[in-house]
């Protein structure tokens, strides 16, 4: 590998594709993305389980410069996903800027020559800017529970699918009942001769108003103009309706709740497994599951819904938490990943040597969600206090990725060699963030998820509108930034 670049990006997902691309739209032309995979697609090329889709719709699911108008499902699936951004990013030349295969073991801040230097199982890359598009769903989060490392089966988590182990016949445990479990359990299900779900806590899930995309339509996106343009705008106001429901709960989201509870009674007819079923917190306050089959799968002769955490494993048998036991031949951990915690933040380190995750102390906080301050030219996409849940990733990156492109291109013209943000513009945005939270359902809907950090806070959501992170997180302000203007010799 060439050993400086003016930018290095860390993963070739949907983030690190779109900054490379626009960067080089911008005329940053030394970019160059490092992968520890073999491939791109990031969180679609790790995630094959069965069933795996999109719970965002189709038309907003992609790149505002790339729309798509093949998807065969109003909810794609992952292989068409997957297909798509691998696509868009050969299609933008990105094969010939990666590096693929190669895994960052560190990045540090070079104070003194003002660059980044990675360090990478393929040696070592200096960078003038660092962007971090790892996403915050890329490293599973494996429980530690007491007696799984000796379990005498097969375990794997569902984000590294094990394609090669047949489940026909055989006795499952699934533990956990997030976005993923609730995809994969009814592709599972027929297959396996007993299927026992340990579900701490319930979860609300809606019907998945999903269907095939006819062909007709498909001609009409392709021939007709602005027709995708005004599906996204549909679709787009549909779910910042939801949007205003998240920020205000009472009464909003007990009306969409009415809807989850209707359709929780229509699927389970059994009482009992309908008690263990009904969340005790307002839908909205995790992540909303969508499915038309997940709740119709946990009624069949074949599935033992145990509504309790794992307490250990003994040898072959799971034990609840409640004392409830399974003998089983296998075990699938759909336990979701680490979000707030991200490996990455602890082996980035900035000016005084410590890691973000040093910094954060439990806690992450970025400004706008993109940068830090202690850690000059460096970006992280997805970062902080940006999650939704209604919004495409996609709206979000590409608002970060304008930012990101606005700061590198004026540090071109304007000759800046450093730009770090100001400790006091941080520190006001991270406030403003989280007042903005307390009325939003996220915060007070009587859960805990994954949207609270470590110290209890919420690390993970957006309090406002789509429309206001566009406009906001895009718009990059030098003022916010102490800027270090002469460059320094790189040694």
């Amino acid at each position: 590998m060439s050993q400086h670049h003016e930018v290095v990006v860390i993963g070739a997902g949907i983030s690190g594709i779109g900054a490379a691309i626009k960067l080089a739209e911008a005329g940053v032309d030394d970019v160059v993305i490092v992968e520890k995979a073999h491939a791109f697609g990031g969180t679609w090329r790790a995630n094959t389980y069965p069933g795996c889709a999109c719970d965002v719709p189709s038309g907003l699911y992609s790149f505002s410069f790339a729309p798509n108008s093949e998807w065969s499902r109003l909810f794609a699936t992952q292989p068409e996903i997957l297909d798509y951004v691998d696509r868009v990013a050969r299609e933008h030349g990105l094969a010939e800027r990666t590096r693929f295969g190669v895994a960052v073991l560190g990045a540090r801040w070079d104070e003194p020559n003002r660059c980044w230097r990675l360090e990478t199982d393929a040696g070592e890359l200096t960078a003038n800017f660092l962007v971090s598009a790892a996403g915050p769903w890329n490293e599973p989060r494996v429980p530690d529970i007491p007696g799984l490392t000796e379990f005498p089966g097969e375990v794997f988590h569902s984000a590294r699918w094990n394609h090669d182990f047949d489940l026909r016949g055989q006795r499952v445990a699934v533990v956990g009942t997030g976005a993923s479990a609730v995809q994969f359990v009814p592709m599972i299900q027929p297959e396996v001769t007993e299927l026992h779900l340990f579900q701490r806590t319930a979860q609300w899930v809606l019907p998945k108003l999903d269907h095939r995309v006819p062909a007709v339509e498909k001609q009409l996106m392709r021939r007709i103009p602005f027709a995708h343009k005004a599906l996204r705008s549909i679709e787009y106001a549909l779910m910042e309706g939801l949007g205003v429901a998240f920020r205000h709960p009472r009464p909003l989201m007990q009306t969409v709740q009415a809807v989850g509870s209707a359709y929780l009674r229509a699927a389970v007819r059994d009482p009992h497994l309908r008690a263990e079923l009904t969340p005790d917190y307002l839908l909205g306050c995790k992540r909303i599951l969508f499915s038309n089959s997940y709740l119709q799968s946990l009624t069949k002769p074949n599935v033992d819904v145990h509504a309790t955490a794992v307490a250990e494993f003994r040898g072959s048998t799971v034990v609840g938490a409640d004392g409830s036991t399974a003998e089983v031949d296998a075990v699938i951990l759909g336990t979701g990943f680490h979000i707030l915690d991200t490996p990455l933040a602890d082996i980035v380190r900035g000016v005084d040597g410590r890691s973000m995750a040093e910094h954060w102390q439990g806690s992450p906080e970025a400004y706008l969600g993109t940068v830090t301050t202690g850690f000059p030219n460096a970006f992280t996409v997805l970062g902080p206090s940006l999650g939704t849940g209604h919004s495409s990733a996609f709206a979000i990156l590409e608002a970060q990725v304008d930012y990101l492109v606005s700061a590198i291109t004026g540090a071109r013209r304007a000759g800046w060699a450093v730009l770090d943000v100001r400790p006091e513009v941080q520190a006001r945005y991270v406030e403003q963030v989280q007042h903005a939270l307390t009325g939003t359902v996220y915060n007070a809907g009587g859960c805990q998820s994954y949207y609270l950090d470590a110290n209890g806070r919420n690390s993970f959501s957006w309090p406002w509108s789509t429309g206001e992170l566009t406009s906001r997180v895009s718009s990059f302000d030098p003022a916010d930034f102490t800027i270090t203007h002469e460059a320094a010799v790189l040694a």
